[in-house]
């Protein structure tokens, strides 16, 4: 039952949003305030059931096109172990339960989270996705957004330097970290109907799109500097974690996306958390 509820809320993808969530909002405290663990588990707990509601939808709205590829063919849905209806109540109760819990940790915490929805249920699932190969890039949005939605959980300016820094950290990781995964998995999108970049463009031409965005992604972490108060513990694990992802990159290149490909997803999402992470410990304890 258990590994049911996992493979329906998608939980690793959960756990790595409240992740990411959870750097916005430490990132976004102020030591002026008193802090209250009940205003972080809400958020916590708001944020959780928003993102495994919204997950599960997914489920719920693409079950069909999960029964015709081999990798989600054993999903719940599509395997018959819950059917749609059920599958899509449980959905929107945690949706409720989500948005509910976020507006009462903040009213702007509360707005963006039904922008999550509506970018990712909405938008991506029926207009990006199954229409345009560059879906990954709008979508990136609504992946991006739960650090938004962590810092605002304690203000209000959710333009400032330090915020806009997080979420394009995480916006311009989405693209390559998505198009990793569509190299490995072409041959199921295709059978799924959705038109990915891989088996449209082909694998090489993917792996160049790939480039650009990890020069996008390791360029905004190595300005960070500009953006925030970092202390010389960052550049000690910015400037290796970099070279490692570009090493990385650069034999997956080599190999046109034969090799190196689980190392380089790894140490994608690895450097990812680092360079979400340091800058708030260094907030925190530098």
């Amino acid at each position: 039952m258990l590994r049911l509820y996992s493979s329906l809320t998608k939980f690793s993808i959960v756990i790595f949003l409240l992740l990411a969530g959870l750097a916005g909002y430490l990132m976004s405290f102020s030591f002026e305030s008193k802090f209250d663990w009940l205003h972080l588990l809400s958020f916590i707990g708001g944020l959780y059931f928003l993102s495994s509601g919204s997950l599960t939808l997914n489920q719920v709205q693409e079950w069909r096109k999960d029964f015709r590829m081999l990798r989600t063919k054993s999903r719940p849905i599509p395997s018959g172990k819950i059917k749609p209806t059920t599958a899509g109540l449980f959905a929107f109760s945690y949706l409720l339960v989500g948005t509910h819990l976020l507006f009462g940790v903040s009213q702007l915490s509360g707005i963006l989270g039904l922008m999550t929805i509506f970018l990712y249920n909405g938008l991506y699932v029926y207009w990006w996705k199954p229409k345009w190969i560059f879906a990954a890039i709008p979508g990136a949005l609504a992946g991006a957004l739960p650090v938004t939605i962590g810092y605002a959980a304690n203000s209000s300016q959710i333009f400032s330097v330090n915020s806009i820094y997080l979420f394009l950290l995480l916006f311009f990781w989405q693209a390559p970290h998505f198009w990793i995964l569509a190299i490995k998995f072409c041959q199921d999108y295709e059978q799924g109907g959705f038109p990915v970049l891989p088996s449209i463009l082909g694998i090489k031409k993917t792996i160049y799109h790939i480039g650009i965005w990890i020069l996008l992604y390791l360029g905004t972490a190595l300005v960070s500097p500009l953006f925030t108060q970092v202390s010389w513990f960052f550049l000690v694990l910015l400037i290796p974690l970099s070279l490692k992802v570009l090493h990385d990159f650069r034999l997956f290149l080599k190999s046109n996306g034969t090799q190196r490909m689980r190392s380089f997803y790894l140490w994608l999402i690895f450097s990812l958390l680092i360079f979400l992470y340091t800058p708030v410990l260094n907030q925190w304890f530098f």
